[in-house]
């Protein structure tokens, strides 16, 4: 009697490592950080480059004093992704120090701290950009004026005197300016259309850089669909949740407006919150019903706080409760099980 073979098993392999689909991530990071260099200069490279090699030197130090595999643990490339992910936050005109505060908040506290890769209730880069914010608010609020706004970027000597922190041999305010949601929270006395035509934000899809930068990074998360490394569910809440709630308040441009639904989804750090910081498997819900109300209380929070909080972008802030609710919302959620009413 020829012998049964033995059953396969039920489960799906993928044939990608976590290194692999780290890599996938900071490819997907690419056009959102292009538009970032090409309207906002080289600070955001130098933050790149330094951001990176910090945090390869923070996690192989915290691997070395937990005694774990150094080279191994380094090849999933997590140490990475954090640091682009908190270098494309930061504004180019961030000195060496803020970086490198932010940085040991991201990896040594919010990640080695909890027990590294997968034991992080937090999102690490956003752990680093909400302590940075809540310390260094005047220096996590200093952003260049766009390239279609200011008569010329700083040059690469410019930019790493700014690095330096050399703020007095640069000029510093002849190149700095607030950001339009900055911008948007101070009108009081003029309607918001006519706001929005005379300072040029979002009043055209042509150099003023900022709806270039979200639309870049939408292009990155639909990538990242495409390639199945991300699932639906939570980007789409996360910007539903924006878009409806932006609309619900939208008068249609008065000076008490809170700013319409295409102004929210393509200004600040909505792309970017929505497809590359929402959706970390390890700090976001893991239930479908799960990650739709996870995306949509994360969206909901983005737009309260921009409208009513103090911080003009609420992106980290929103992420870090939608982590702290996200085992509740787990539990709430749970699929039936199989063969149960």
């Amino acid at each position: 009697m020829k012998p049964l073979a033995p059953p396969s098993s039920p489960h799906g392999h993928e044939g990608s490592s976590t290194g692999q689909l780290m890599l996938q991530v900071v490819l997907a990071c690419v056009p959102g950080t292009a538009a970032l260099c090409f309207f906002f200069g080289n600070g955001v490279l130098i933050n790149l480059v330094w951001l990176c090699v910090l945090a390869v030197m923070l996690e192989a130090l915290m691997l070395a004093l937990r005694k774990k595999p150094v080279l191994f643990h380094l090849q999933d490339y997590s140490a990475v992704v954090t640091a682009v992910l908190l270098a494309v936050a930061l504004p180019p005109t961030a000195p060496w120090w803020l970086g490198l505060w932010g940085t040991f908040f991201a990896v040594v506290v919010a990640k080695h701290l909890y027990g590294g890769l997968g034991s992080n209730p937090f999102n690490p880069s956003m752990v680093g950009y909400a302590a940075l914010l809540v310390a260094f608010p005047a220096q996590m609020t200093r952003w260049l004026l766009p390239a279609g706004l200011s008569h010329d970027l700083p040059g690469l000597a410019t930019s790493f005197a700014l690095f330096f922190d050399h703020d007095v041999l640069t000029g510093i305010d002849a190149y700095t300016g607030a950001t339009p949601l900055d911008k948007f929270r101070q009108n009081h006395a003029q309607l918001v259309d006519e706001f929005w035509k005379s300072s040029g934000v979002m009043g055209h899809w042509s150099g003023i850089g900022w709806e270039w930068v979200n639309s870049g990074f939408l292009v990155g998360g639909c990538y990242l669909l495409y390639k199945k490394i991300i699932n639906w569910h939570i980007p789409l809440s996360f910007l539903l949740a924006i878009a409806v709630l932006s609309a619900l308040f939208y008068d249609g441009g008065s000076s008490q407006s809170h700013g319409s639904p295409l102004m929210h989804l393509f200004a600040g750090a909505t792309m970017l919150g929505a497809f590359f910081i929402a959706t970390d498997p390890v700090t976001a819900a893991t239930t479908e019903r799960g990650k739709l109300v996870y995306g949509a209380l994360i969206g909901s929070l983005v737009f309260v706080i921009r409208a009513f909080g103090t911080y003009p972008d609420g992106v980290a802030f929103a992420v870090l409760i939608g982590n702290l609710a996200a085992p509740l919302i787990d539990r709430c959620t749970q699929p039936r099980s199989f063969g149960h009413e």
